[in-house]
């Protein structure tokens, strides 16, 4: 009775998926892959089986991935101690140096895990086919050294690559119109691949569980708001947690025709899945004024919507 039992369970699970199977198939969604998920190596493999696995079902995930706190540990490990300017690190010739090594390093690793699981990945930086193309960007007027603000992406190469059914995987490191090597915040980098590539969903994976009412009060936590929502909340100035920034990413993206953006707790164990592929997801999904909130799996399955 047990097993016959956990084995309905499985079946309903797979029913549930099935509408946003058929709703996002050849569908392309990016996925902003740092925090605690690249650090832990069990979140990692994880992650990437998320990833494969919405590759196999039909999806298009293309993953755009950060390297924040490997920059500082090889930047000890050489004797140089990282600087921050108003939370963004400072990027002079030597840091930029190393950042661009650590962050083709950890691209490496993550297209070796992809290719374990028998999907062909690609790594590439913003610079292979002159993807992401920046100008210097300041803090409050203070030079930060080589930290690009991206003006132009050029996703020939990103579409090349998946028009070949491979997975590409990107670091955020741009050039300017001198061809030199520029630092981007990986979050900036998603949301305008995202943009570039017109993605159906960009879903990032962060350190905490979505969004709040009251950052304070982790029962407050939003499953689901429309962009005129978010943008109430940005102008409210009371997000916490890092959450402003990303939230104003978020509605840039959607305003630029990203569908629905998700924010995600990537220490929950496939997360991924669980936001994309069940009624309720499991972190905050953020979506334009001419999407409609999740609503019954029977409707659901007539029309093909959902988060």
């Amino acid at each position: 009775m047990g097993t016959e039992f956990n084995e309905m369970q499985k079946a309903e699970v797979l029913i549930e998926a099935l509408p946003y199977i058929q709703r996002f198939n050849r569908k392309i969604i990016v996925v902003k892959y740092g925090g605690s998920a690249m650090v832990d190596e069990h979140l990692k493999h994880q992650v990437i089986q998320d990833v494969v696995l919405l590759k196999l079902v039909g999806f298009k995930p293309i993953i755009v991935h950060g390297g924040g706190k490997e920059i500082s540990r090889w930047l000890h490990k050489t004797g140089m101690e990282p600087h921050f300017v108003n939370g963004l690190r400072v990027t002079d010739e030597p840091t930029m140096e190393i950042a661009e090594m650590v962050l083709n390093k950890v691209n490496k690793s993550l297209v070796q895990l992809v290719n374990e699981l028998g999907v062909k990945a690609v790594g590439i930086s913003g610079k292979d086919g002159m993807m992401l193309k920046c100008v210097k960007k300041y803090s409050d007027g203070q030079d930060i050294g080589f930290v690009g603000e991206i003006t132009e992406v050029n996703p020939k190469v990103i579409y090349d690559l998946l028009e070949k059914d491979f997975l590409p995987i990107i670091c955020p490191i741009g050039f300017d119109e001198q061809f030199l090597s520029y630092n981007i915040n990986a979050d900036d980098a998603a949301c305008a691949i995202a943009r570039a590539v017109d993605a159906e969903k960009l879903a990032f994976l962060t350190d905490v569980e979505g969004v709040y009412r009251d950052f304070e009060d982790k029962s407050s936590l939003i499953s689901e708001m429309t962009v005129q929502e978010a943008q109430a909340f940005v102008s409210e100035g009371s997000l916490g947690g890092g959450m402003l920034p990303k939230l104003q990413n978020c509605i840039e993206a959607i305003e630029n025709g990203v569908s629905r953006v998700h924010i995600l707790d990537g220490r929950i164990p496939h997360c991924l899945l669980l936001e994309i592929f069940t009624n309720r997801g499991i972190g905050t999904a953020i979506f334009g004024s001419g999407e409609e909130r999740y609503y019954c799996p029977e409707h659901r399955l007539k029309s093909q919507g959902g988060r």
